[in-house]
């Protein structure tokens, strides 16, 4: 197994001072608030002064109570919502809109019904202009690494939950996004599909070297899949701890993904970051 490099920088609100080997950021958040107005006028505090910092190559995993704006804070990272103020940078650039070079893996896959499975991971690239036989190679290459190889000529109807997510992250990885958001994209599943897309995952994200947003309530997941954790407060939501979580840098190469599950630092954590998630009231 290869060992992940942890990729940080910043302040905790512990204290705890985080350092970047590489010190290349994907994504910028500066001060960043966000105020709904309702129906009768009512102001809505969704998120505050959020500020954070996402390194190339990151995998930031983000947890908190129900409510707490954690995919007010994926919306406009994709572009599909505004900051009310502050702001925020993609790879150096204000983020207005949505782009392809920012992919979104939602918690319901949103496929199309009358495309097979290839046509689903071929359509997004057939949107940027990309030839059939350029974008079948790439379709049929992303579908093997997904484990999709022998599924490209069926329809997503004919798929189980866990396979339809599996060709979502197909789709997106092969428009070559720069930035990866996922928002719960494992929730309603169960638990054994759960584990083997987990670990598919972090397989991808090792050979694909992608920066990646995940969205999870839960903390096992989160200490598993990701370089760092950030805990966001109840409503309104701020970040009160984003912590380096690297439990496979302390294990021999060989380690499984049951020993990275097992270690007692991986158990240390989890409970440190449950911790904090319930300081904050749910």
């Amino acid at each position: 197994m290869e060992t992940r490099k942890t990729a940080t920088a910043g302040t905790t609100t512990d204290g705890q001072t985080l350092t970047s080997a590489r010190r290349e950021p994907a994504v910028r958040i500066e001060h960043v608030s966000k105020i709904y107005t309702t129906q009768q006028g009512e102001e809505v505090v969704a998120l505050q002064d959020i500020n954070l910092t996402i390194d190339r190559g990151d995998f930031i995993c983000v947890v908190g109570p129900s409510g707490c704006g954690k995919t007010t804070l994926l919306n406009m990272l994709a572009g599909y919502e505004k900051p009310s103020s502050g702001w925020i940078q993609a790879n150096a650039k204000q983020i207005d809109g949505a782009d392809p070079q920012r992919g979104v893996v939602f918690q319901k896959p949103t496929l199309y019904p009358w495309l097979t499975v290839k046509g689903n991971v071929e359509f997004g690239m057939r949107m940027q202009g990309k030839s059939r036989q350029e974008r079948s190679a790439i379709a049929d290459e992303f579908l093997e690494l997904v484990g999709l190889a022998d599924a490209g000529g069926r329809r997503p109807y004919e798929l189980s939950g866990g396979m339809q997510q599996r060709c979502q992250i197909a789709r997106v990885l092969a428009t070559d996004p720069e930035l990866i958001m996922m928002d719960e994209p494992y929730g309603a599943l169960d638990a054994l599909t759960r584990e083997n897309l987990q670990n598919e995952l972090l397989r991808i994200w090792r050979e694909r070297k992608k920066t990646v947003f995940f969205i999870t309530h839960s903390v096992d997941e989160a200490v598993f899949l990701g370089t760092r954790v950030i805990v966001m407060s109840k409503h309104p939501g701020t970040v009160v701890m984003d912590v380096p979580v690297d439990v496979a840098s302390t294990l021999p190469e060989d380690a499984t993904p049951e020993d990275i599950r097992s270690a007692p630092e991986f158990v240390r954590l989890c409970a440190q970051i449950t911790n904090k998630i319930y300081e904050q009231g749910m």
